[in-house]
């Protein structure tokens, strides 16, 4: 089974060795810079998510994963295409620890580290 990609960040190994788990063979990023930075100010994201949602027609089957997670509306967009095309779309879930620090100048610096849980449908 083939999984593809439409993230902010790569994959931790700790997420790879999930996801052979699961009977992925073939993780395939569709992922570029333009992922990473959707305009605010778009009205409407149809022609935006058109080159992913044609990567996912020509390469991807039935039964593949998709595991998307970025702007919400983009997001949403995608998981409704993925299903149309009887894919799985997933995401990660984590588990957050906060630390919050009292500088020396009075600003509160906060640190969240982020450990992967699991792999969820969507």
């Amino acid at each position: 089974m083939k999984l593809f990609t439409l993230l902010n960040h790569a994959l931790t190994p700790t997420q790879k060795d999930q996801l052979q788990t699961m009977g992925i063979t073939k993780i395939i990023s569709i992922s570029d810079k333009k992922w990473s930075a959707i305009p605010p100010y778009l009205e409407t994201l149809d022609e935006f998510l058109k080159p992913y949602q044609q990567t996912l027609k020509a390469q991807a089957q039935k039964g593949d994963y998709l595991l998307v997670q970025g702007d919400f509306g983009a997001t949403y967009q995608m998981v409704n295409y993925s299903k149309s095309l009887e894919l799985i779309p997933i995401y990660a879930t984590t588990k957050r620890i906060s630390k919050e620090t009292t500088l020396k100048n009075g600003t509160i610096q906060k640190q969240t580290l982020f450990t992967h849980c699991i792999f969820r449908k969507y």
